[in-house]
């Protein structure tokens, strides 16, 4: 009963992420296309304390899990982010399976397609523009459609930034592994 109420912490922290990154666009529409090469940073702690939890499959099936439950049912879940954390979730799942789940090395190389989750949230800017400006105008403040247009548009920009996600990724859950060093009992 412990170890399923701190996992459902870990969602919830999780989706406090997710929320952050979606709500960061209200600065500008840049933070919200790239702020996710900077989430690896909070989310690498969330996905090794639950990976602790979760000795073996199921750790990124829970949280992105979560995640995508609770955008469907919001209306916030477009084919390219089922697709897209479909994907990524498979991915850190097999390569922890590969790796080991009770080691810090499955953890570490499952966590690197994991990291890459709020991308899948955000690639509707790309693969439906046309819609995601289109929702922009109705939803958001007069004039905002205008400024995404240039940060879609800057595809390199936005392939330096998905490049950068790694060595962030890396450096994050070295950090949390190195900060959570006594709660994670990994080898």
């Amino acid at each position: 009963m412990k170890t399923a109420f701190r996992i459902i912490l870990m969602m919830v922290a999780y989706l406090v992420t997710f929320i952050l990154g979606a709500t960061s666009g209200i600065i500008h529409p840049a933070c919200y296309s790239y702020v996710g090469a900077l989430l690896p940073l909070l989310t690498a702690f969330v996905y090794l304390y639950t990976c602790t939890l979760i000795r073996g499959f199921g750790a990124a099936t829970a949280l992105n899990g979560f995640i995508l439950v609770l955008f469907l049912i919001a209306g916030e879940a477009d084919t390219t982010f089922i697709i897209g954390v479909v994907i990524l979730t498979a991915m850190a799942e097999i390569l922890r399976r590969i790796k080991g789940y009770d080691t810090l090395k499955g953890v570490r190389w499952s966590f690197m397609p994991f990291a890459f989750s709020f991308f899948a949230y955000t690639a509707h800017w790309w693969t439906d523009t046309e819609g995601s400006l289109a929702a922009a105008v109705e939803e958001m403040p007069a004039g905002y459609d205008e400024l995404m247009k240039p940060v879609i548009d800057n595809i390199p920009v936005m392939i330096v930034v998905l490049v950068l996600t790694i060595p962030v990724a890396i450096l994050a859950i070295r950090l949390a592994a190195r900060v959570m060093k006594k709660q994670t009992g990994l080898d």
